[in-house]
C-alpha cells in the first residue's frame, strides 16, 4: 500500500497551517474603533481580542490601517478590553455556513441560527464578500418572474435576475408589500435580510407577513438596530452570500433586503469612525462604493440559477429625488417601485404609484400585446392624474376630451384592479386577462 496520498494530505495540511501567531496589542480606543500595534493583518481579516478578565475573546474585523496602526471594529461588546489587550489574527476573512438545511431557519449576521433549533448540517463555508460575476458571463434576462401582484405583473413586469428598488417613506405599507412578495413570488428559494430592523418587528414579520408557507422555503438573516454597525453591514453581505450559494446550485432565488438605507447608515458609521470625510448628508465615499459592489453580485449565472433582488430604500421626508442613497441606488438597479403616502392615506394597497415606477426590462420581457395593454392603462392613469385638479374643482365638462372621459369612466375599475389584499395570489395570466377585459369596457 502506497503512503504517498496520505503523506501528500499531511504535507498540504502543514503547508496551510499557521505555524506562527501574529499578535498585536491594543494601544487606543476611540468611539467604535480600537487601534492596535499589530498584528500584521489584511483588511477584512478577523481578529480575536482578548480581555484580561474573560477567557473568551471578542471577535473584530480589520477595517483600516493608519500610521502603522491596525484599526479594528469589534462584533460585540468591549467589556474588559483595555490598554495592552492581546490581538491575534485569525488568518481569514469572515465566512458563513450554507446548505439546504438552512431553509426555514432564522440566522444572525454570522449565519448562526437564532430560532432556538440546533444548527443544520453545513454543506460548505462561503465568504461574505465575493467579486461580481464577469458581465460577459451573465446570461441575458429573458424569463418573467411572477410576483402574484397585479400591479407589478401587468404594468411593471419583472424578470428572473433583475434588481428592483422599493422606494418609500415610513408607514406606507412597505412591510405589507414585502410579505406579499415573500409569499407569492414564483422562486425556488427566498433569502430575506432584515438589516437594522426593530427587534419587535422581526417576529411579527416572520409570523404574520412571511407566514409558515413563506418561511418554509426561506432563509431569514437578522441584525437588529441595537447591534454594532459592522454586524448590520455584514447581515447584508451574509444574505447575499447565501443567495449566491443557492444560485450556484441552479436555483432561482428571490433576495429581499430591508433595508438598503440602514445598510448605508451602518456603513456611514464605520466610515466616519475610521476617519473618512463626510460628503452628501454626511455619507462617506465608502457608502457609495459599497452599494454597487453589493448589488452587482445579484443577477443570472452560468449555473442556470438567478438572484432576483428587491431592495427597500427609505426616502427621508418622502424625498425620492434629493436623497443621495435613493439616487445612488436608482442608478445601479434595473427598475424601482415607488410607494406613495397619497395612495396609502386612501387605503390603496399595495401603494405602488405606477406612474412613478419603472421596470427597465419590461420591453424585453413582455410580449407586444402585453406591452400595448400596459401602455394603454398607464396612459389613462396619466391623463386622469394630470387633469385631477380640473375635475376636483368642477372645471371640466364631459365631452371636451374623449380620452379623459374614458379615463374618468374606467378610473374606479382601474383603482380596484391595482388594489390587492395581502392574502390574494393572482396568477399573471389571470391578471392580464382581467386588465384586457377592463380596458375593453366603453
Amino acid at each position: 500500500m502506497s503512503l504517498a496520498p496520505t503523506m501528500h494530505r499531511y504535507t498540504s495540511a502543514l503547508n496551510q497551517a499557521p505555524l506562527t501567531r501574529r499578535i498585536g496589542r491594543v494601544t487606543r480606543s476611540q468611539g467604535l474603533v480600537l487601534e492596535a500595534n499589530g498584528p500584521d493583518a489584511f483588511l477584512g481579516e478577523v481578529c480575536a481580542i482578548y480581555s484580561r478578565s474573560q477567557g473568551t475573546p471578542v471577535l473584530g474585523e480589520v477595517v483600516g490601517i493608519r500610521d502603522g496602526r491596525v484599526l479594528l471594529m469589534p462584533y460585540g461588546e468591549l467589556h474588559g478590553i483595555g490598554l495592552g489587550s492581546e490581538v491575534i489574527a485569525r488568518g481569514q476573512a469572515l465566512r458563513v455556513a450554507a446548505g439546504n438545511g438552512y431553509l426555514g431557519r432564522v440566522v444572525d449576521a454570522f449565519g448562526k441560527p437564532i430560532d432556538g433549533i440546533a444548527p443544520p448540517p453545513v454543506d460548505v463555508m462561503v465568504p461574505l464578500r465575493r467579486e461580481a460575476i464577469n458581465p460577459l458571463s451573465r446570461p441575458p434576462i429573458r424569463n418573467v418572474l411572477e410576483c402574484g401582484i397585479r400591479a407589478i405583473d401587468t404594468l411593471l413586469t419583472i424578470g428572473r435576475g433583475q434588481r428592483i428598488g422599493i422606494f418609500s417613506g415610513s408607514g406606507v405599507g412597505k412591510s405589507t408589500l414585502l410579505g406579499m412578495l415573500a409569499r407569492n413570488v414564483r422562486s425556488d428559494v427566498n433569502v430575506v435580510a432584515m438589516v437594522g430592523e426593530r427587534g419587535r418587528e422581526v417576529r411579527e414579520f416572520i409570523e404574520n407577513a412571511l407566514g409558515p408557507a413563506g418561511l418554509k422555503r426561506s432563509v431569514v438573516v437578522v441584525s437588529t438596530s441595537e447591534q454594532p454597525a459592522l454586524l448590520r453591514c455584514n447581515a447584508a453581505y451574509t444574505a447575499t452570500a447565501l443567495a449566491e450559494y443557492f444560485r450556484d446550485q441552479g436555483a432561482d432565488v428571490a433576495l429581499i433586503m430591508d433595508s438598503v438605507s440602514r445598510f448605508a447608515m451602518a456603513q456611514r458609521e464605520i466610515g466616519l469612525a475610521i476617519g473618512e470625510p463626510p460628503t452628501a448628508r454626511g455619507y462617506t465615499p465608502s457608502v457609495f462604493a459599497s452599494l454597487p459592489r453589493l448589488m452587482e453580485r445579484c443577477g443570472t449565472a452560468a449555473s442556470g440559477g438567478s438572484i432576483t433582488a428587491f431592495y427597500t430604500v427609505l426616502a427621508e421626508g418622502d424625498d425620492f429625488y434629493g436623497d443621495p442613497v435613493v439616487d445612488a441606488t436608482r442608478s445601479v438597479l434595473d427598475g424601482h417601485l415607488v410607494l406613495t403616502r397619497e395612495l396609502a392615506d386612501r387605503r390603496h394597497f399595495p401603494s405602488i404609484d405606477v406612474l412613478k415606477s419603472i421596470s427597465r426590462l419590461m420591453p424585453v420581457l413582455a410580449s407586444p400585446a402585453d406591452q400595448a395593454l400596459a401602455q394603454q392603462a398607464v396612459r389613462l392613469l396619466d391623463r386622469l392624474h394630470k387633469s385631477r385638479d380640473l375635475i376636483d374643482i368642477g372645471a371640466y365638462k364631459s365631452g371636451v376630451n374623449a380620452e379623459l372621459d374614458r379615463a374618468m369612466r374606467l378610473a374606479p375599475w382601474l383603482e380596484r384592479f391595482l388594489c390587492q389584499s395581502g392574502d390574494e395570489v393572482i396568477p399573471r395570466a389571470d391578471a392580464l386577462a382581467s386588465l384586457s377585459a377592463l380596458l375593453k369596457e366603453t
